[in-house]
């Protein structure tokens, strides 16, 4: 006869004590004391329930008011005072090229020089015409002084006059966009033509870069957005060396990007700094945005990750009640609580994973 005990409640009571009798007796009765219903309450999942973890201590943290110097470290990147690419303005062929790879040229100097035999040409043409113009205009003017001509044909070589003069300015500007000076003293870059190339307005020829002041060009999150000014100091590093470099704030974007939710700022470098430090590295930005006295710092692990908010276990009237909580400034094992939390508030910082609504909670250790 099978006695398992999923079978032992159909057993009439008569029949089950004259079965059960002696030692057999006995046995059942310990098999029952250690069946599953005799263990530790647990749930559907075979999760211990609430009562159970009662007994177990956890660690707790008085929340208490701490200075808290809020410092930032975000991504940077150098960038030269000025960079442009260099274009032709016209189409023709390259017949005068001075572009120094490397070296540094002044505002105004010639870098190229296109072909331009036919303009200079048209040039002298109209300032021949515009000659003969001025010696007509000038001989009709002294006649109509005594009569000799009418007002219209005097109207009429004055109007040729000022033709000329405008053909003249249009191919000055026409030769002048067959040169490409430097707009401003820097370094040129590696050329990307050569010596009798025929080039185009979409032909880049070289980049001029101006390395005095350099720029430094980082992101903060927006919530520290209102902490940055003109005029703060940021110090920096780059990589391969271990020297701390200092820049002035200058601006920001007047919006902050919807895309990264970030606030771009730009920052001055400091002239001492200029001959080390090369345009496109990247740095590693440090600055202070505030020190306050009052902040609220908890341990890092005492705070649940849920899908849209942030919470914390706090005790209340010995049970643990959750709490949501926003989130500031992080430290290395510490996170400043913005809201949420008030001195004097006693959290759970173990066994949070655990932890439900209305746990009771028993200390074995506070930290203050």
């Amino acid at each position: 006869m099978n006695l398992a005990s999923n079978h032992l409640p159909l057993i009439a009571p008569p029949l089950a004590r004259a079965v059960l009798s002696g030692p057999l007796r006995v046995l059942c009765l310990l098999y029952l004391c250690l069946s599953p219903a005799c263990r530790r309450p647990s749930d559907e999942q075979g999760r211990p329930t609430r009562a159970s973890y009662a007994l177990a201590a956890v660690e707790g943290y008085v929340v208490k008011p701490t200075r808290l110097d809020a410092d930032l470290t975000a991504a940077g990147t150098l960038l030269p005072a000025e960079e442009t690419t260099l274009y032709p303005e016209t189409a023709g062929r390259v017949v005068m090229l001075h572009l120094p790879e490397g070296r540094a040229v002044r505002q105004g100097d010639l870098l190229l020089k296109l072909f331009d035999e036919d303009l200079q040409a048209q040039l002298k043409k109209a300032e021949a015409q515009l000659q003969q113009a001025r010696l007509t205009e000038q001989r009709l003017g002294e006649l109509l002084k005594v009569k000799g001509v009418s007002q219209q044909e005097y109207d009429a070589a004055a109007l040729q006059v000022r033709v000329l003069e405008s053909d003249i300015d249009l191919t000055r500007a026409q030769l002048r966009k067959t040169e490409v000076r430097a707009p401003y003293s820097g370094v040129i870059g590696l050329r990307q033509i050569s010596l009798g190339a025929y080039v185009s307005p979409a032909t880049p020829i070289t980049t001029l870069r101006a390395t005095h002041p350099l720029r430094l060009d980082f992101s903060v999150p927006e919530q520290f957005a209102t902490l940055v000014r003109a005029g703060q100091r940021v110090t920096f590093r780059v990589q391969g060396q271990t020297r701390t470099y200092s820049a002035t704030v200058i601006a920001s974007e007047p919006a902050i990007s919807a895309e990264a939710r970030t606030l771009k700022v730009r920052a001055t470098v400091a002239s001492s700094a200029q001959t080390t430090l090369t345009p496109g590295m990247f740095a590693e930005v440090s600055l202070q945005l505030q020190t306050r006295n009052d902040a609220l710092l908890i341990p890092a692990q005492a705070i649940v990750p849920k899908s849209r908010d942030k919470i914390v276990f706090v005790s209340r009237n010995g049970q643990a009640v959750p709490t949501v909580v926003k989130t500031g400034a992080r430290q290395a094992d510490k996170v400043e609580i913005i809201e949420g939390l008030q001195p004097g508030d006693t959290i759970a910082v173990t066994g949070t994973l655990f932890l439900r609504p209305n746990t009771p909670l028993r200390f074995g250790k506070i930290t203050e």
